[in-house]
């Protein structure tokens, strides 16, 4: 049974192909920040896993699906796969890692508050913490599997209270990429002209998550009709780290503690 839904993105649909490499392009631009004991909160199938043990003592994972971290503790024998939910991070002592790599999670987190306390306490002093998350500002419609999205004036704002070094930056790309975000913007306005109910502010998340996850695929797959080179020739090279800026795609943040 595949995990893969217009949220969690495939590596293997080329219509799929923008979004993964934009997500790919976190890990390549937190490669120099990567260090001794890494974990990785929300890994997924493990997009990023072989960029972060290029520079990694020791590599731990968590993440709620079973099924993924079964399969990549297979694959690694030699590093750490555990399967929970969070936060609390269970069983994690204090002052336990180097480095933290959060990519994409943050907005699935109920509590952020305890999210980003927890990752205080498992940080070693002078660790590094390395979180992604979309950019609310560049958001084209509800996402009905996110809990919240941020500006990075609101992130900076909450992890303001655990630590004092702050550095946020972004993810934008070169014209490729703001040409099938553009594309990707026009034909999801015009999705959004045919609901007249305005059923995406109004319609409750657990029934949103059905039409959304239709629509999105459609779209995407239009996109890829209309455009294939654009869309099968985009890469992690096409993206750039930026200061932060309001039209960057995902928010970076680098947290030291």
């Amino acid at each position: 049974m595949s995990i893969y839904t217009t949220e969690i993105t495939s590596d293997k649909l080329l219509s799929d192909n923008p979004l993964h490499h934009r997500l790919l392009s976190a890990y390549v631009f937190a490669e120099k920040f990567i260090s001794g004991n890494v974990i990785e909160l929300g890994c997924g199938e493990g997009r990023g896993i072989d960029i972060i043990l290029k520079k990694s003592k020791s590599f731990t994972a968590i993440d709620k699906i079973s099924a993924v971290t079964d399969s990549l503790s297979k694959k690694y024998t030699n590093e750490t796969f555990i399967s929970s939910s969070f936060p609390p991070f269970k069983n994690i002592n204090d002052n336990s890692f180097d480095t933290l790599i959060s990519f994409q999670v943050i907005e699935h987190i109920k509590n952020d508050k305890l999210f980003i306390e927890e990752i205080y306490r498992i940080l070693k002093p002078g660790g590094k913490a390395l979180i992604s998350t979309p950019n609310i500002k560049m958001t084209l419609t509800r996402n009905p599997w996110h809990i919240r999205e941020y500006t990075s004036e609101e992130l900076k704002e909450l992890v303001s209270h655990n630590f004092d070094k702050i550095i946020m930056k972004g993810i934008s790309g070169n014209n490729k990429v703001k040409k099938y975000y553009k594309e990707n913007k026009n034909s999801v306005m015009k999705f959004k002209k045919l609901d007249i109910l305005n059923l995406e502010k109004y319609l409750p998340t657990f029934l949103y998550k059905i039409p959304y996850e239709f629509l999105n695929r459609i779209n995407r797959n239009k996109l890829e009709s209309k455009d294939s080179s654009l869309v099968s020739s985009i890469s992690t090279n096409d993206y750039i780290l930026e200061d932060d800026n309001p039209k960057n795609l995902d928010l970076f943040l680098i947290l030291e503690k």
